[in-house]
């Protein structure tokens, strides 16, 4: 039989949204790279901190993903050209709109537009293709198809969208958690609960979280604000990780899924 040592029981990944959303969380998401455990980083190429965010980030060996957004800040592509999407003055329609609207009101051959010129601005920002592939925050089945479009188009790696239940990349069923918005919400206490179910082979538990700090751009453009600081800390603290070490479970990256 193997040693203990030699034998790895358990996985985890460990994903931090958002990086770009404002210098805030630039420096919380960095805190915890650099500082913490956080190795898999969501990118938002179409903000304007986010170049300033990619330069804090101190590791070299990191799984950056393209988080594409059309619900903060102002589209890559000439807001005249995907009006389904944006507003009049030129900014993307906020997640408060998708969530009331009773249809999906994305334009399909507009969003891939924006899919096509974010792609495009990540890998001008950080030289290399996205780990992986997905959305910010937003429910629209035309958006979920322009995804898959640019994925097949460029052979991306998707991360498909749902809203529960497991969504495979490449051949793995990702058992996801992500829940920031629950009341007196500890995220610990959801990285153990995660980490200590039993899991199929095929199977990979992944924690999406949203670290950061928090400054005034954030306060008045996120539902996200206090779960952001809670995660920050998480992320960050010694006896998180010697609890995953002491509990034989990995740290892995989308890099590590097969």
């Amino acid at each position: 039989m193997p040693s203990k040592g030699a034998e790895i029981l358990k996985r985890l990944l460990v994903r931090a949204d958002d990086l770009g959303y404002s210098e805030a969380v630039n420096y919380g998401i960095a805190k915890t790279v650099n500082d913490g455990f956080i190795r898999s980083v969501g990118v938002m190429t179409n903000m304007p901190t986010v170049k300033s965010g990619l330069a804090l980030m101190k590791r070299k060996d990191l799984c950056l993903g393209l988080h594409t957004n059309i619900c903060v800040g102002r589209p890559i592509t000439d807001p005249a050209l995907i009006p389904s999407i944006t507003t009049e003055s030129g900014e993307f329609k906020p997640s408060s709109e998708y969530r009331s609207a009773e249809e999906d009101f994305v334009n399909l051959d507009e969003v891939v537009l924006e899919i096509e010129a974010q792609y495009r601005r990540f890998k001008e920002l950080t030289g290399e293709e996205p780990h992986y592939f997905e959305a910010h925050a937003v429910k629209s089945d035309n958006l979920f198809k322009g995804l898959e479009i640019v994925a097949e188009r460029h052979n991306l790696p998707l991360l498909p969208c749902a809203l529960d239940g497991p969504v495979t990349f490449r051949t793995t069923k990702m058992i996801s958690a992500m829940e920031a918005g629950d009341p007196g919400y500890d995220p610990f206490e959801t990285l153990k609960r995660l980490s200590l179910r039993d899991y199929a082979d095929d199977e990979c538990p992944m924690m999406v979280c949203h670290p950061g700090w928090l400054d005034q751009y954030i306060l008045t453009h996120s539902s996200m604000t206090l779960s952001r600081t809670k995660e920050a800390d998480m992320l960050c603290d010694p006896a998180v990780k010697t609890w995953l070490d002491g509990n034989d479970i990995k740290l892995v990256t989308y890099d590590d899924i097969a």
